[in-house]
């Protein structure tokens, strides 16, 4: 684990950031090259990456504010200036600013977001990589063989074996990524793809909580993103229930 990567001069390549831009690069290759195969709009991939990726930063990190309020009203720069993000915050966020996209261009909506699915997954897993280099999201001390260790300089308590479970998350991410690509071709109505990465997505993260060991809020007896998987979870069954009312999936 490295927290800095190397250095040019004064300027310094961060892991956790570096592995961000390859994520976010990623999501938007891979939506860009698959657009036309769907008939639809490579030029709208990137202004839609656009809009998701500020208006996704900007609602991790409001999310972590709400998390952390009692810290935020103490010492708010402690908070904004972290490296500190809720991902439920940045997707609810990056899709609610697709949607208004779409709608203002008089796109589909569910039809990107399908197609955007297998990449917000693929993004996603490159971040849990950059959470592993700068020692964030780390999970219960372990004395099994999968434990790893932290050095000095990480978020992770150093010199202690913990569960990996940014790397547990990753494989989940691009597991989910695989299912999506596959199952878009076969998915029977607009909606279902994007319905099922929720679907996925909830259950990973819900279970993936029980091994951390990082602060990350709670409700009752859950943690807050294990609370917010509930609501995903449900959603997604609503989605797919609503799916069944629209016209058949135009598969190519």
């Amino acid at each position: 684990m490295r927290v800095e990567l190397f250095s040019i001069g004064k300027f310094t390549i961060y892991g956790y950031g570096f592995m961000i831009a390859v994520g976010i690069l990623a999501c938007i290759l891979l939506a860009y090259y698959r657009a036309p195969k769907y008939n639809l709009n490579p030029e709208a991939i990137l202004d839609i990456a656009i809009w998701g990726v500020v208006a996704g930063f900007i609602g991790a990190k409001l999310l972590y504010v709400i998390v952390e309020f009692p810290t935020f009203i103490q010492d708010p720069w402690s908070i904004l200036g972290s490296e500190g993000f809720v991902v439920y915050g940045g997707i609810a966020a990056g899709v609610g600013a697709g949607a208004l996209y779409c709608k203002k261009k008089g796109y589909i909506f569910l039809e990107y977001f399908d197609l955007a699915a297998p990449s917000i997954a693929i993004a996603q897993g490159f971040g849990r990589i950059g959470c592993l280099l700068a020692g964030c999201c780390y999970g219960r001390e372990t004395a099994s063989f999968l434990g790893i260790t932290f050095p000095e300089g990480a978020l992770a308590p150093a010199g202690v074996k913990l569960l990996p479970t940014q790397l547990i998350s990753s494989v989940g991410d691009f597991l989910i990524m695989f299912i999506l690509l596959f199952y878009h071709k076969r998915a029977k109505h607009t909606g279902d793809v994007g319905a099922l990465y929720m679907f996925l997505y909830a259950i990973g993260r819900f279970s993936v909580e029980f091994l951390r060991n990082d602060d990350r809020g709670t409700v009752a007896f859950l943690s807050t993103s294990q609370a917010i998987s509930i609501l995903i979870f449900a959603l997604a069954l609503f989605l797919f229930h609503q799916n069944k009312k629209r016209p058949k999936h135009q598969n190519n």
